[in-house]
């Protein structure tokens, strides 16, 4: 058999077994691709400030969260600096004792929020091992925000924030995927019972821990830094785009936020005429 014969007879045999041995060859199953509902070409950084627009129309809002870390805060040079919401800590569970505590700025912080007309929101950082402790959380919550808002403060939406911490002996680190899937629920229904928005905050591994059907129910908070658009496979409203933010008024750095209208998942709206 000359070579040129040869290659013709090999070429032959490919051809056969594709054709006939195809039937008995698995089909290749491919994942589903996520695809945000966003179209982040009109994402625009404008120094430390991000703003989403559709059609040459602006429909995002630029937002801080805030807590006892950032110490003593001038309100009135934030509302100047164009803040258009805040999301401040009510309070947190330790995470070895669990003692429930208040933050130290909180009633602080509220009082400068309403003075310079900021729509307030807050959340609460969970260190809850069971669904019982994260009602415990959510009882606790309401109850310091009530004393806030007996001063003028108003709340929209409050946000479950429950994290791994790196402290020897923390009680809630381990949990299993289903225990933290049943607080978070536990937590955000008494928050909407009481007749405020519950959100879910968390970064992608802390929020791919809680099922799918708490990710529909609730809004999401999505933590993540260092990149230019968000890269999670996760829907969300609010986005966390910086901890390292920098704004007059707050003696520290702050984490920095961009509040989308809802596209997909758990509608929540930011109310912008709070205080009037």
């Amino acid at each position: 058999m000359t070579r040129r014969a040869a290659i013709i007879a090999m070429g032959a045999m490919a051809v056969a077994c594709m054709t006939g041995c195809s039937k008995n060859r698995p089909s290749i199953i491919r994942e589903n691709v996520y695809m945000s509902p966003y179209d982040w070409n009109g994402l625009v950084r404008n120094g430390e400030r991000l703003e989403y627009s559709e059609n040459g129309v602006l429909l995002s809002h630029w937002g801080i969260d805030v807590s006892e870390h950032q110490k003593t805060i001038d309100w009135s040079q934030v509302q100047l600096a164009g803040v258009q919401f805040a999301f401040i800590r009510i309070g947190n569970r330790g995470s070895t004792a669990g003692a429930l505590k208040v933050d130290k700025e909180f009633l602080a912080n509220c009082r400068g929020a309403q003075q310079a007309k900021i729509p307030t929101s807050g959340y609460f950082f969970s260190q809850a091992i069971t669904a019982d402790e994260a009602r415990e959380e959510a009882e606790f919550a309401l109850e310091q925000m009530h004393i806030a808002e007996t001063g003028g403060a108003k709340f929209q939406a409050i946000a479950y924030d429950h994290e791994a911490v790196n402290i020897d002996g923390a009680r809630a680190n381990n949990l299993s995927d289903e225990q933290l899937s049943e607080n978070a629920a536990a937590f955000c229904e008494a928050i909407s019972a009481a007749g405020y928005e519950p959100l879910l905050y968390g970064n992608q591994r802390d929020l791919k821990k809680l099922s799918r059907q708490v990710r529909d129910t609730f809004p999401v908070w999505l933590a993540e830094y260092d990149t230019e658009i968000p890269t999670a496979p996760l829907d969300f409203t609010i986005w966390q785009y910086t901890n390292a933010g920098n704004i007059p008024g707050i003696p520290t750095q702050v984490d920095l936020n961009i509040w989308l209208p809802t596209k997909r998942g758990a509608e929540i709206v930011l109310l912008e005429n709070t205080y009037v």
